[in-house]
């Protein structure tokens, strides 16, 4: 198990000898604004001021309220409030430090507030107030507020300022209003690169990423000054785009320009990179940096999850912990998800430990994120406990619960909770309606199904997309309603994809129906190549009624256009530790532990009824060699490991790149009666929680 990363101990607060004030100044500015650096001097001075009638001097009194205000930060905004508050008839510029001291202390409400109170005790604003005050907007994205704030300015002749307009552009960019942003900065006849900066913005907050990348085109076409900031947010850009080659060009200006000490924009380069899949130039550039905080380990822990390489962000993550760095929501999001990928159920419970004890806020997407993970690991009880513990839930969450439960044979509670969100007034959207159908399809639920998939156009106004007619395949084909299926295909008003088809083909192995299994391949060759896959279910399929000569033929054919079977992977984590298996491999250091282990656990099995299914052993198996081949198949091997590694009576967690064969899944049902042990495994189609002889799936797969 990792070790908790040590929390960074606090920097002191420098010590500050106090001010002494033999003889106030004439002039109290530089005193106030230079020499005033505490919360002690503020109040000797103010107690000067009032004592001297100094504090309602105009000059003094704003000097005064910059300092409690703006310059000592470390203080509730409350005090300069009070002292505005007992002004004699402020004048603009003491409304203006104020707005701006509200807005620096993030008291953006009451900043608009103190603005339309400035207005009705009819004092001019000027520029700088018209630029605070829309900063205010942009925060609480008060875009009716910020509308109207806009008007006033250009009818008060202020509309052609340029950090006026800037922060126009701002309001509007981060009001979502981005057309909007841009018809003022087209409009623009002069433009610094703030104004250039502020656009950016607004398209990466609204994610514009393609009209991003154009206008710093556009700005290289002009000749136009760009800074830093500028180069982040192109990057930025540049990674969801994946425009590499504009990214390539950033890297080569940085390099020319001595941007590598610019810690920001390295991590933007390196960002760029792992979104764009050059993962290992990502990872060349992060282990060049000098200095690398939250946000650059972030940057690359995320890399490696999008690419899917999770073994490789949790070992960062690891490292990450060594380095002292504390991560931020944004690395346990990555990590989470890359937990939920290699079903790594110790290492994601310790992240969620970890979130407790920080106290860290349970927001909705880390709140998500462990739903996500807990889902994917067939943790039931740990989904539903977040869930229930999350104070705010959005469509997503709700979504992901449903989609939870359903995959983990749980489909009635999953239907439950799905009759709770509409009750809470929550409006469910077409990945909703994903997990409601197959919750129906796993409860067995046809009339359920068919109904809710009506409903979705009729009471929802959600069009059904293809995944949801492949989830009424499922649910027609599982009950046996095959004819029903293939009439539902042909009716599609959509073209069905190769997908479709499977769903019924796979319909036709659990039912032994060669006619439609026939059909299903013939059309899945019509859409695409047939992939193993489709080869190893039809001569399942011929198998399973008897017909082994058709059988035998596919699997040849199968071997004649040298189609081969996608390698069974299966992990299991043990002490946070991932370990993969592969069928017949001898990679693992303990092999011949776990070999001897999968021989017994064989040997106990069969004396106890498991009858081994030869027809799932690999293709240049000879006969003699088939029963071995598929006891020796991945998941056997992880689940033999997990008997030697795990306390007696603990579940076994296994993940597999590929649908469990028919032989694993019968071998596995035994193994759980015989070792009297709970084993979950998270296969490419389903989950399958295995308990006293008997699957979740019902043996439907």
């Amino acid at each position: 198990m990792m070790a908790v990363a040590a929390p960074i101990s606090p920097t002191k607060p420098t010590t500050t000898k106090p001010i002494i004030i033999t003889q106030f100044p004439l002039n109290p500015k530089p005193l106030i604004l230079q020499q005033c650096r505490t919360i002690k001097d503020l109040n000797q001075i103010h107690a000067h001021l009032i004592k001297t009638r100094f504090l309602n001097h105009p000059s003094v009194a704003e000097n005064f309220l910059e300092s409690a205000a703006v310059i000592i930060r470390h203080q509730p905004i409350d005090y300069a409030v009070s002292v505005f508050k007992n002004l004699n008839e402020p004048n603009s510029s003491a409304y203006n430090v104020m707005i701006r001291g509200l807005t620096l202390n993030n008291c953006y409400h009451e900043a608009i507030v103190l603005f339309k109170k400035m207005l009705e005790d009819l004092v001019q604003p000027d520029e700088f107030t018209f630029s605070c005050v829309l900063k205010a907007c942009a925060r609480l994205r008060c875009l009716d507020e910020g509308k109207q704030i806009h008007g006033l300015s250009v009818k008060m002749g202020f509309g052609c300022c340029g950090f006026v307009v800037n922060s126009l552009i701002n309001m509007y960019g981060s009001c979502g209003e981005v057309r909007v942003a841009r018809q003022v900065f087209d409009e623009m006849s002069e433009r610094d690169v703030f104004t250039w900066n502020a656009l950016f913005s607004g398209y990466t907050k609204s994610g514009y990423w393609k009209e991003a990348v154009e206008l710093f085109r556009y700005m290289l076409e002009v000749d136009a000054k760009f800074d830093e900031v500028t180069l982040v947010s192109v990057l930025t850009a540049c990674g969801r785009v994946g425009d590499l080659e504009m990214g390539e060009w950033i890297k080569e200006y940085v390099d020319a320009n001595g941007g590598k000490r610019n810690v920001t924009l390295v991590t933007a380069l390196v960002d760029m990179y792992a979104k764009c899949g050059r993962v290992d130039m990502a990872r060349s550039l992060f282990d060049q940096m000098p200095r690398r905080d939250v946000v650059a380990w972030s940057a690359m822990i995320s890399g490696y999850n999008q690419a899917s390489r999770c073994k490789e962000a949790l070992s960062l993550f690891h490292d990450m912990q060594k380095a002292n760095v504390e991560p931020n929501e944004v690395t346990m999001v990555s990590v989470l998800s890359s937990c939920a990928e290699l079903g790594a159920l110790a290492t994601g419970k310790w992240v969620h430990f970890y979130v407790k004890k920080k106290k860290l806020p349970l927001t909705v997407t880390l709140g998500t994120a462990l739903l996500v993970f807990y889902a994917k690991c067939g943790s039931t009880e740990n989904l539903i406990e977040v869930f229930e513990h999350m104070p705010r839930k959005n469509v997503l969450s709700w979504s992901v619960l449903i989609q939870g439960l359903a995959s983990n044979g749980q489909g009635n509670k999953a239907l439950k909770y799905f009759d709770l969100m509409l009750s809470n007034r929550i409006k469910p959207n077409v990945i909703t309606f994903i997990g409601v159908l197959c919750a129906c399809s796993h409860a067995g639920l046809v009339d359920k199904g068919r109904a809710l998939f009506v409903s979705m156009s009729r009471d929802f106004n959600i069009e059904p997309r293809i995944e949801h007619y492949g989830c009424m395949v499922d649910i027609l084909g599982r009950a046996g309603l095959l004819e029903d299926a293939y009439e539902f295909i042909q009716n599609m008003p959509i073209k069905p994809n190769a997908v479709i088809w499977r769903t019924l083909l796979a319909s036709c192995k659990v039912h032994k129906n060669v006619t439609i299994g026939e059909r299903s391949i013939k059309q899945i060759t019509n859409l695409e190549p047939l992939h193993s896959g489709d080869y190893l279910l039809l001569a399942s399929i011929y198998s399973s009624v008897g017909r082994l000569e058709d059988a035998i033929r596919v699997r040849s054919e199968m071997k004649q256009k040298g189609i081969k079977k996608t390698p069974g992977c299966s992990s299991i984590e043990v002490n946070g530790v991932i370990h993969e298996f592969f069928s017949e491999d001898n990679a693992h250091p303990e092999s011949k532990k776990i070999y001897e282990e999968t021989e017994k656990m064989m040997k106990k099995i069969k004396s106890a009824g498991y009858v081994p299914n030869i027809s799932d052993a690999r293709l240049e198996a000879e006969e003699y060699d088939k029963e071995t081949s598929v006891f020796h198949h991945s998941e056997k091997l992880a689940i033999a490991f997990g008997l030697i590694k795990t306390s007696v009576g603990t579940p076994i967690r296994i993940s597999k790149n590929l649908r469990v064969c028919t032989d694993c899944h019968n071998a596995t049902k035994m193994i759980s009666k015989v070792y009297h042990r709970e084993i979950i495994v998270r296969d490419r189609i389903r989950f399958h929680h295995f308990k006293n002889g008997s699957c979740s799936c019902n043996d439907y797969w």
